[in-house]
């Protein structure tokens, strides 16, 4: 599901770069109608390029790395539907914001926000999703991630949204499988880890991680495609006070 950017080779951020390879889920279930209203397409020049979710009327939140060095007016917000090619509702772009201490490099502070140049009308296709009450700690338990990130590496993008549930590891473990790797882990990380040929891949990116109707993660990056290496995400929870700042005036 994520879009990766390979990194010294091995790293890929899920979907960095508008002519990077679109990822989908790997291992996963096609989404149902309906089913993750929250869900976004970012498109980039009319083609799928990162995940995303809609926090209000108006704010979209996503990966930074889905943000930088990309032409705003180029940068469409697809709503309400699983399928790419047709339904659902376009918004055009007027403001992206990547974390101010967003690092390329160590892919640290991964998260951003980006606002449609009118209000997002809400039906049962399209609804916001909750942002998290708590710092979500639960290791061992199963998370939703969902996305249009390739079914497997140098494969192709599916059309249809794609689901599925991983597991949270403890980020000591994290840390540990990525001993060989200089891109560091820390409290502002979750990794989520199934067995071999599970998880996210390219074109994930941007896209939402949730526990229940909250969302805890964002899609960040990992070795490609569920080669039994964790997927990292920018926890939510530790941007909070910059994420309310950005879209209280949005927020009724």
């Amino acid at each position: 599901m994520l879009l990766f950017l390979y990194l010294s080779g091995i790293i890929t951020i899920y979907g960095a770069t508008a002519d990077s390879t679109v990822t989908k889920i790997v291992g996963g279930l096609t989404a149902k109608e309906g089913q993750f209203p929250h869900q976004v397409s970012l498109r980039y020049e009319n083609k799928h390029y990162c995940g995303g979710s809609v926090l209000n009327k108006r704010w979209i939140l996503t990966a930074a790395h889905c943000l930088s060095q990309f032409n705003v007016s180029k940068i469409a917000v697809v709503l309400g539907t699983v399928t790419l090619d047709k339904g659902g509702d376009v918004y055009k772009v007027s403001q992206t914001i990547p974390y101010k201490e967003y690092n390329s490099q160590k892919i640290s502070n991964d998260i951003g926000l980006v606002k449609v140049d009118r209000d997002i009308e809400f039906n049962d296709k399209v609804k916001p999703i909750n942002l998290p009450t708590e710092n979500f700690k639960d290791v061992g338990s199963y998370v939703t991630l969902s996305g249009w990130g390739k079914t497997s590496r140098g494969g192709s993008i599916p059309n249809k949204l794609q689901q599925i549930k991983v597991k949270v590891i403890d980020n000591k473990k994290c840390v540990s499988m990525f001993s060989l790797i200089k891109t560091p882990i820390t409290d502002t990380n979750i990794c989520t880890l199934n067995s071999y040929g599970e998880g996210a891949c390219n074109g994930d990116s941007g896209g939402p991680l949730i526990k229940g109707d909250e969302q805890i993660g964002v899609v960040s990056w990992g070795i490609p495609c569920a080669r039994n290496y964790p997927d990292v995400f920018t926890r939510v929870y530790n941007y909070l006070d910059w994420i309310k700042t950005h879209i209280k005036e949005d927020d009724n």
